[in-house]
């Protein structure tokens, strides 16, 4: 996979960060209590014009939570 620029990415990952939540019927709230992160950095992540760079531990924190490898994060929606 490839991506043209970093608001690409971000708004790759957000978009299937919030498919996955969505799936396993969690609020942006409960996930962020589970991954123990701000609920305002969250909604940050998932918002359509997301620039925020994340760390590659947030991701995995999200992933192990979500029940899901990383690497769906950067499959593209």
């Amino acid at each position: 996979m490839r991506f043209n620029n970093d608001t690409d990415l971000y708004h790759t990952i957000g978009a299937n960060i919030k498919q996955y939540r969505e799936r396993a019927n969690l609020t942006q709230v409960q996930l962020a209590e589970q991954t123990k992160i701000s609920i305002s950095y969250l909604s940050k992540i998932e918002a359509s014009g997301c620039n925020k760079s994340l760390s590659i531990s947030v991701l995995n924190q999200i992933a192990n939570v979500l029940g899901v490898e990383i690497s769906e994060f950067f499959k593209e929606v």
